[in-house]
């Protein structure tokens, strides 16, 4: 009852606030007719979109606006654009505005309304992926991975230096972590997405969890009165083959918009992993060669409907089916203190595995009132399950490879099914003195997973119940934020937020006849301090505090044998962690940015490989086990070196001072760590273009790791044909096969453990894309337009 007062308390009052607010409205037309269904946008002196409207039929607009001072700009295929600054102190009528024609070809146009592939606003960096060659065809998740400052390695999605960050799709939360979430982001086509957004430091409206912030993943959307449909087919050869088939659909007619997309992959991955461990008596070395099945099916439908001019209702599902099986061969060699082969233990496994999700999303926008009063329902469910057998046998052999007997043999089942279900709502509400939005939002989480293991070793499989468990979890919580924004003059600009989140967990091992319950209610804090002081120069200071939840299969306390001396364990104890982030930014003439951040971590929490040289065993587990601080400087360069050369370019310098909390006996490591890319754009003519990237990432040390530098060459090469209809793209990615994790150490027990993966990064990819119907689309992305911040209101 408490904290529904409180929520009252800090809500009702808003209500009852009003300012004074003017009409301005007008009519377009060219120089023979009316021009209709045009976008009206409305900005403010630093660029931000704050209004916008459409023409009707005999193209008039109206809008509402406070006091104040703005930039109207109009744009509609075939006219050159429309820019003009107004002062807004009583009802204006702008008169007839008349549009020119656009004299230019169809191919000037184009390259004129190329958007810059990085563009930064107040609290998001937004990253054009449309104009990197090595997108096509790809997917979601290595598009992600192509964004400045952003890095996918060990299924986990980083800003660098500010750790771990959870995706959104148009500004909707997706309630998966690790492997789940890049199977599920592999899903989504690349030629789906219209930009990514790079949030480092979220504000209030956003949910608190991850620490590395957020990406919102922002999806295209039709040109008014028009449709269009993409296929695209690509193959890629690594040491296999993977074929991949999409198809894209866009609808827009007058008050409907209809999305549909179905993708289809089938092919394999090879993957090479390696584990030493330097015990006394002699060291133990791992290889592990998996040939896994990238066969997968997805597609998603989105419809929206205005009922009126101020209110729209839609509907988007989201459903993707895989089948990852794989086959394992696992080679453990034992060596004697001479470092001589004494024994070796042969796994062989194969994983029957069955994954899919569903998504759907129901949302209303209206507008309340002339005050422009802006109010959002979303009801969101999300479903996720997955299924495997594995059946594996482990022999022992002498160094000489006589067969002495069998370590380990046995039929693991598994189940885990995932449940959402969400219900919010937010407000935007201007007030003449500042912008005020506020909102509430109530999750529920259900997860359930299922552990089976037979014992096969006598050929009758027999029931083991010290490795069968069933772990049931739930998560509910509750949120409620406000954020203000406020204007000072022409120079600085503010935002202060809060956000209260109130969790409640359980989880229960039947097999273990534990229970572990978890309750906390916490603050989130942000604020942002925006300073321009010229044209060319432009400051930023922004706080904000996070929270890291532990994904659901690491709670589940079972153990999962690799061999008879190693094992895998999650912890139901596991807590969540906590940052505050600090960043201070400074842009030039909007090409050169330079940020300096600070996170501070408490109760971090991560995997540990222990060994124990005593039984010659290794335990991987999960603990809170660490505290302390990464920070960095990090610089990017957009750079026109040419009409034809396109560069961005990053650098970043990146440290850590992470502390033990728990006796672990490991002495923790820390280093300096640089990062650089550079993503450049050659156009060769008007309908070819040439792509050439290089990622590096040098060695460094934090914490318990020590891990090995990363590298990535990738050139890409696209030619566009019939009038631009098609394109073929050719992609070498990683040429020099050297991006893949190396070299990861870790010392526990006085134990040294070296472990690294390679993922089959480096490929080659053949695409061939088709477009047909309403060219408009591809002249007409809504380089601007309110359908974005509608969008950020869901």
């Amino acid at each position: 009852m408490k904290k529904v007062t409180l929520l009252i308390f800090m809500l009702l009052p808003l209500f009852c606030l009003a300012q004074t607010s003017f009409k301005l409205n007008g009519k377009i037309t060219d120089e023979k007719t009316a021009v209709a269904w045009t976008d009206v946008v409305i900005l403010n002196q630093d660029g931000k979109i704050i209004n916008g409207a459409t023409t009707k039929e005999d193209g008039s607009f109206e809008l509402i606006l406070n006091k104040g001072s703005y930039k109207v700009k109009i744009s509609s295929q075939g006219y050159s654009e429309f820019d003009k600054e107004i002062t807004i102190e009583k009802d204006t009528n702008l008169g007839l505005i008349i549009l020119r024609e656009n004299v230019t070809n169809l191919g000037e146009v184009v390259i004129q309304s190329r958007k810059n592939t990085i563009e930064q606003k107040t609290d998001r960096l937004v990253y054009n992926l449309e104009n990197n060659v090595t997108n096509v065809a790809g997917d979601a998740l290595s598009a992600i991975n192509t964004a400045p400052g952003v890095a996918v390695q060990n299924d986990v999605i980083n800003i660098l230096g500010k750790g771990v960050s959870r995706v959104m799709i148009d500004g909707r939360m997706i309630e998966l972590t690790g492997e789940e979430l890049n199977d599920f982001l592999k899903s989504i086509s690349a030629s789906d997405i219209k930009n990514i957004e790079i949030i480092s430091n979220p504000s209030s409206k956003y949910e608190a969890e991850g620490t590395g912030g957020l990406i919102n993943v922002v999806m295209k959307k039709g040109a008014r009165d028009s449709w269009k449909n993409t296929i695209t087919a690509s193959y890629d050869q690594n040491k296999y083959g993977i074929y991949t088939l999409r198809n894209n659909f866009f609808y827009n007619k007058n008050k409907f918009r209809f999305s549909a997309s179905v993708n289809g992959k089938t092919g394999y991955k090879n993957i090479n992993e390696t584990l030493d461990m330097y015990f006394v008596e002699g060291p133990t070395k791992m290889d592990v060669i998996t040939k896994l099945n990238e066969e997968n099916v997805s597609g998603k439908l989105a419809l929206d409907y205005d009922f009126s001019e101020k209110t729209t209702i839609g509907f988007q599902f989201l459903k993707d089916k895989s089948n990852p099986d794989f086959d394992s061969d696992i080679r453990i060699n034992k060596y004697n203190a001479q470092n001589v082969l004494d024994s070796y233990i042969i796994n062989e496994s194969f994983l029957d595995r069955k994954s899919g999700n569903q998504t759907y999303n129901l949302h209303l926008i209206t507008k309340l009132d002339s005050l422009n009063r802006k109010l959002s329902f979303d009801v969101d469910y999300f479903d996720y399950n997955s299924k495997f057998d594995r059946d594996f046998i482990a022999n022992n052999y002498s160094s000489n490879g006589t067969f002495i007997d069998v370590d380990q043999s046995g039929r693991n089942l598994s189940n885990q099914d995932i449940d959402n279900l969400s219900f919010k709502a937010d407000m935007e509400h201007p007030l003449q003195a500042l912008n005020l939005s506020y909102g509430a939002k109530v999750s529920f989480t259900k997860s359930n997973s299922d552990v089976i293991f037979f014992n096969t070793i006598t050929g009758i499989p027999e029931l083991d119940i010290n490795q069968t468990n069933q772990f049931k979890y739930t998560e509910n919580n509750q949120a409620v934020y406000i954020s203000a924004d406020k204007k000072i003059n022409e120079k600085w600009n503010f935002q202060a937020g809060l956000r209260l989140e109130n969790t409640q967990t359980n989880g229960f091992s039947e097999n273990l006849n534990q229970e572990t319950i978890n309750n906390y209610l916490k603050l989130f804090p942000t604020f942002y301090a925006s300073y321009n002081k010229n044209e060319s120069n432009s400051f930023s200071l922004n706080y904000g505090r996070r929270i890291r939840r532990p994904s659901f299969s690491l709670l589940n306390p079972f153990r999962v044998y690799i061999s008879s001396n190693s094992y895998s364990e999650g912890n139901p104890f596991l807590k969540p962690s906590f940052s505050d982030n600090f960043e201070f930014s400074h842009s030039y003439k909007k090409i050169l940015r330079t940020s300096v951040f600070l996170n501070a971590i408490t109760d971090g929490y991560g995997v540990i490989f222990t060994a124990n040289p005593e039984t010659l065993t290794q335990v991987v587990s999960r603990e809170n086990y660490f505290k302390g601080i990464n920070y960095g400087v990090g610089e990017t360069y957009s750079a026109s070196f040419t009409d034809w050369w396109q560069s961005e370019n990053s650098l970043y310098f990146l440290g850590s001072d992470i502390k033990f909390t728990r006796d672990i006996n490991a002495t923790p490591a820390n280093s300096l760590e640089v990062d650089f890319s550079t993503n450049n754009t050659f156009s060769l003519s008007k309908a070819t273009k040439l792509q050439i990237d290089f990622i590096y990432t040098s060695p460094y040390k934090s914490g318990l790791y020590e891990t090995g530098y990363t590298s990535s060459l990738n050139i890409g090469f696209k030619q566009d044909l019939l009038n631009k209809t098609m394109q073929i793209a050719f992609l070498v990615n990683d040429i020099f096969n050297t991006s893949y994790l190396k070299d990861d150490v870790s010392i526990v027990n006085g134990v040294k453990q070296v472990y690294s993966q390679n993922e089959s990064n480096r490929f080659a990819r053949l695409s061939v894309v088709y477009n047909f119907g309403n060219k408009k689309i591809n002249v007409n992305q809504r380089d601007f337009g309110n359908e974005d911040e509608k969008k950020r209101a869901n």
